[in-house]
């Protein structure tokens, strides 16, 4: 699943053609995605000019002219590529293509249709089911140490599952955590109640440096991952514990361990993280 640098990455991707122009045309291609799209989709888009785009937590916020934020979701497989022109070749999972008046497409195709998108007037954005409760933005200034442990006070799950808690912090997925808690040489498995102060001094800079890290380069191209303008992002080529069961951990030459936590592959160094 596309995480918070893959998504910021698009983000940016389509902001540089999209902002300031007016959606010219827009099709939907089928009614549903993950959910049915809204009532009128492409008809309460087309005409209206993009005056900003924003993330929040794994979601794009296209804000709108006349007040109406549109939410996408890139589910599990979901990609957004631009193109200059309407496309001709458009494929079965292509659900949603777009043009503004400068002439640029965006398509999003999903092959598996876990991606979602919503329309929200701007002054309810805060109350949407899937924005409220989100903790705060892992990259923002308010996002520090006190605050971390502020939120994992008591918690009796373990460290690797409460950073996945989206109200803890939002927007943190799978790979980026295990590279995090690596850094800051946390074991996954402790309890995030009773990890201290210390430690939790080295994880939010840690976090903050994985993800810029990780946004610079692009993104992680694992599976079906790729940019908005259709290029792999390459961060992958620089995991030190994620997918890497059984190399040498690149700090103490210990082989590196593979978990499954909730689901959910955890990988971390038995000697470096405690």
């Amino acid at each position: 699943m596309p995480e918070l640098p893959e998504v910021e990455t698009t983000r940016r991707g389509l902001a540089l053609k999209l902002e300031g122009r007016r959606i010219a045309r827009i099709e939907a291609r089928r009614p549903d995605l993950r959910f049915p799209l809204p009532r009128n989709f492409a008809k309460s888009i087309q005409g209206r000019r993009v005056e900003a785009l924003e993330r929040r937590a794994k979601y794009i916020l296209i804000r709108l002219e006349g007040g109406l934020v549109w939410i996408i979701h890139l589910g599990m497989s979901g990609r957004m590529v631009l193109r200059s022109g309407w496309p001709n070749d458009i494929g079965p999972h292509d659900h949603v293509i777009f043009a503004t008046d400068e002439g640029w497409a965006a398509t999003f195709n999903d092959a598996r249709r876990f991606g979602m998108m919503d329309l929200v007037p701007a002054d309810r954005l805060a109350e949407h089911r899937l924005l409220k409760g989100l903790g705060p933005e892992p990259l923002d200034d308010a996002f520090t140490p006190a605050a971390l442990a502020a939120a994992l006070k008591g918690k009796k799950t373990p460290m690797k599952a409460a950073l996945l808690d989206q109200t803890v912090v939002a927007g943190l997925g799978n790979i980026y955590v295990c590279e995090a808690l690596f850094r800051a040489g946390i074991d996954p498995k402790r309890l995030a109640g009773g990890v201290k102060p210390e430690k939790l001094a080295k994880l939010v800079p840690a976090i903050k440096a994985v993800l810029r890290e990780a946004i610079k380069a692009g993104g992680s191209s694992l599976r079906d991952y790729v940019q908005s303008d259709g290029e792999l992002g390459y961060f992958q080529t620089r995991f030190r514990v994620y997918d890497h069961e059984g190399d040498p951990c690149q700090v103490c030459g210990a082989p590196i361990r593979r978990i499954v936590q909730s689901g959910r592959s955890t990988f971390y160094c038995g000697h470096c993280q405690k």
